[in-house]
């Protein structure tokens, strides 16, 4: 590490130079190809998935897109049929009907222009991805059944030439328009638009203006931090080019392999987190090697080969953690895993090389201007843990039965909306109440029932007249079912082979009504019907997709949580030699994610502030935000238990005192953990201006489950329990120890072979970063001799000082 840093260093403006390279050159390349996201949940196997498969290789006209016009009059403003009405509404379709990229619309007023096999199409939009299809009393052009009960509520079909993610929103906003037009000046008159493309044109704001929020209130942390801005901009800097560099790269990813859209902003999200703080521990470590008195270039280097020892090994554990989600073998977050991955390797890249390049540019400006002036009048300076930090270590050492417990509870009470967890589709009826998709959905709702913006679409593949004659019963059956509001008949038109029958259900498309009358459909109503035939009827729709894609999820999400954790195990047990702290880093890891989705589930399903937060109604999770977060989350909460034990364990290693050991690591890695996670909750809450629903509850998710760990696990919890566990927290069976390969964290003198700073070598209080300093830096380097591997603490009593008590090699077992 310390050869990286000082090549880095010597050659800054290589480094700076090719890292700019790298970053105009990939994102030149992705704005040349342009992006190819997907966000196909479909899983091989499944009903919906087979649905799907079926409307496009046997009924390609009723597989595309559409977006639907909704319009509704106020009480006293007579109905829709009313002449005024009827002749504004007309007119206003006939132009949409003649603009660029419409292929046709169907009103309820007669056909406007060649609807073809879209006569019978549905309310393709308003949430929304299945065309209700069929015929027979559920909107043929010219009908009643596009106008309410009431007659105060109409919908007319607008379908367009290209799917919905190839549309400009200048083509749609031009359809919103002129539809919209047609209520000027008409009193009681609303006029509304729903579907994909509707959308594009609620993509309002500056692009990345939540970005921008969260890096200026980390800029504002960290100016606080250091008292200087040159300093306060590497992090800044580095975690930009890093992720801005991965943002591309992941545009240009998307050509290969399935990637969802939100998949760059998720990526962002966490590798501006992770970027800014894994810059900050090396900057810390940085300014500290100034004020004791080390060069430039020495101090750089001995922050990365200590502090950069230990971002590569978060870094990892957080790629692998995310990486973990491939065991689920669903292409749809293979794409996610990947992307977030690259995000995060690029930012341990950009803070390895990148930042030590920019340490050298700036020189001694990494201390503020009284730091500088303090070094010049005083000399080197060796700091001591004290202050608010070091009170806290001391009483939480003396109480910590009573803080474990005020820990524990909190953790719970918020961990308490888990159980009640509903996983889900998220639609435009969750969109802000001032959206038009938003006021369309209720619309259509008010007006036709709540199941109209989500049908199911039953689809039956045939062979010969008794399943035709089977098909077309079961129009009838599913008319006596509970839960269906209407059914519409039979249509055969797939050759003879196809048939399609679109059940509107009585309840919303995310209530729980909706999917237990799905899981009614395929598991009694259809084998009946099925029975002595070679009929074969699937359920689709939105409701059955998520409903199928929930199921697999949940299935696999075992499988999935076991690997992640045994996986972290693993890796702490072979850094610090130790049973217990991987078992309580497992526990407290899944605390973590239980009350982080606590308060999802409390803002997002049962909406608690979430209209306030401008976040929408309240509405289901959706299924895949388990498994992404919970990757995230246990390599989030991973970086704060080794930056956190990794200097109790050194201290440990130094003293075998426990007490000491829990004390000092807690004092001296307390304030930077706590500056770290201010960083990322800002950085991470920023994401809820996104105006992205599922980026919200991430972002939401990550900053509560970062407040949590910091504030309450790493700093009250963890340390409270390993004082009242005492020296079992260092316990490993002999026979473990022998087999255990020997890695560390951290490599003490890497900067030169055989120096050591300082008394005994060991670097320790004053490192407020809890990657250990040591007593005696900046009173001068001493070099000798190597007594063994680097970074050895100083020999027990009764220990020989030539590298017999080799960390390490030391037993971990408690004497």
């Amino acid at each position: 590490m310390a050869v990286l840093a000082r090549w880095c260093l010597r050659r800054r403006a290589i480094v700076i130079v090719l890292w700019l390279a790298a970053f105009a050159g990939v994102a030149a390349a992705a704005a040349v190809t342009g992006s190819a996201y997907s966000n196909n949940y479909d899983i091989p196997g499944t009903d919906s998935s087979r649905v799907s498969a079926l409307m496009e290789r046997r009924l390609p006209d009723r597989a595309g897109d559409s977006d639907t016009v909704v319009w509704h009059t106020a009480d006293g403003a007579g109905t829709v049929r009313a002449p005024g009405v009827e002749r504004r509404m007309a007119a206003a379709l006939r132009q949409v009907a003649e603009l660029p990229g419409v292929a046709s619309v169907t009103g309820p007023y007669g056909a406007v222009s060649a609807s073809g096999p879209y006569g019978a199409s549905g309310p393709h939009g308003a949430g929304d991805t299945n065309r209700l299809g069929g015929s027979g009393g559920l909107g043929e052009a010219g009908d009643n059944g596009r106008i309410s009960a009431d007659g105060h509520t109409a919908y007319a079909t607008v379908v367009f030439r290209e799917p919905a993610a190839d549309l400009g929103e200048a083509e749609v906003r031009q359809v919103l328009d002129t539809v919209r037009s047609a209520a000027s000046g008409a009193r009681g008159l609303q006029v509304e638009m729903g579907g994909a493309g509707a959308e594009l044109t609620e993509r309002t704001g500056p692009a990345h203006l939540s970005e921008a929020i969260g890096v200026g209130v980390a800029a504002v942390v960290l100016f606080l931090a250091f008292g200087s801005l040159a300093a306060t901009l590497l992090p800044i800097a580095t975690a930009l080019i890093g992720v801005g560099t991965a943002y591309a790269a992941i545009g240009l990813l998307g050509h290969a392999m399935t990637i969802a859209d939100f998949a760059p902003m998720l990526g962002m999200l966490i590798g501006l987190g992770v970027g800014i703080d894994y810059a900050l521990f090396i900057v810390t470590r940085h300014r500290r090697g100034l004020r004791r008195g080390l060069s430039v270039e020495r101090a750089a280097q001995r922050a990365v080969a200590t502090s950069g020892r230990a971002v590569v090994f978060a870094g990892a554990t957080v790629c692998l953690a995310l990486l973990g989600m491939l065991v689920l073998r669903l292409s749809f977050l293979n794409g996610v895993a990947v992307a977030a991955a690259l995000t995060v390797a690029l930012t341990v890249a950009a803070s390895l090389t990148l930042l030590p390049a920019l340490l050298g540019l700036i020189g001694m400006r990494a201390l503020s201007r009284k730091e500088r002036g303090r070094l010049a009048e005083r000399g080197p300076e060796a700091t001591a843990s004290q202050g608010l930090c070091a009170r806290w270590a001391r009483y939480v050492e003396r109480r910590p039965k009573l803080l474990g417990a005020v820990a524990t509870a909190l953790i719970a009470v918020l961990a308490l909306p888990t159980f009640s967890l509903h996983l889900g589709t998220s639609d435009q009826g969750n969109g802000s109440s001032a959206s038009t998709t938003r006021r369309a959905y209720d619309l259509l709702a008010e007006g036709f029932g709540p199941g109209f913006n989500g049908p199911l679409t039953l689809i039956g593949t045939m062979d010969g007249a008794d399943d035709r004659m089977a098909f077309t019963q079961l129009s009838e059956t599913l008319r006596t079912i509970h839960g269906v509001a209407s059914v519409s008949a039979a249509d055969l038109g797939g050759g003879g082979d196809t048939g399609v029958i679109t059940v509107v259900p009585t309840t919303a498309p995310q209530s729980r009504d909706t999917s237990d009358l799905v899981g009614r459909l395929r598991a009694e109503v259809l084998p009946r019907a099925e029975e002595g035939s070679s009929l074969r009827v699937y359920v689709g729709g939105l409701t059955a997709g998520y409903d199928d894609f929930a199921a697999v999820i949940v299935s696999k999400l075992p499988l999935f949580v076991g690997v992640v954790v045994a996986l972290g195990c693993v890796l702490l047990l072979l850094a610090f030699r130790s049973i217990g702290i991987p078992i309580k880093a497992a526990v407290m890891n899944v605390a973590a994610v239980a009350s982080s989705f606590g308060v999802v589930v409390a803002i997002f399903q049962w909406g608690w502030g979430s209209e306030l937060l401008g976040l929408g109604r309240a509405g289901p999770i959706e299924p895949f935000l388990p498994v992404i977060m919970v990757s995230v989350l246990f390599g989030l909460s991973m970086d704060y238990q080794v930056f956190l034990v990794s200097r109790m364990y050194e201290e440990w290693r130094r003293t075998r005192d426990n007490r000491t050991a829990v004390r000092v690591g807690l004092a001296e890695t307390s304030r930077v953990i706590n500056s770290a996670a201010v960083i990322m909750i800002a950085v991470f809450s920023a994401f809820v201006l996104s105006g992205d629903r599922i980026i919200a509850m991430f972002g939401i998710g990550l900053a509560a489950a970062v407040a949590l760990d910091a504030f309450v696990l790493r700093t009250l919890l963890v340390p409270a329990l390993m004082h009242l566990l005492g020296g079992a927290n260092w316990w490993l069976p002999g026979w473990l120890e022998r087999l255990l390969p020997r890695i560390s964290i951290e490599a003490e003198g890497e900067g030169g072979a055989g120096e050591r700073d300082g008394a005994g070598g060991g670097e320790g209080a004053g490192d407020a970063d809890g990657v250990g300093e040591g007593k005696g830096e900046g009173q001068g380097d001493r070099k000798g001799p190597s007594s063994g591997p680097v970074g050895l603490p100083a020999p027990l009593p009764g220990q020989p000082a030539d590298g017999g008590a080799r960390a390490g090699t030391a037993r971990s077992s408690v004497p």
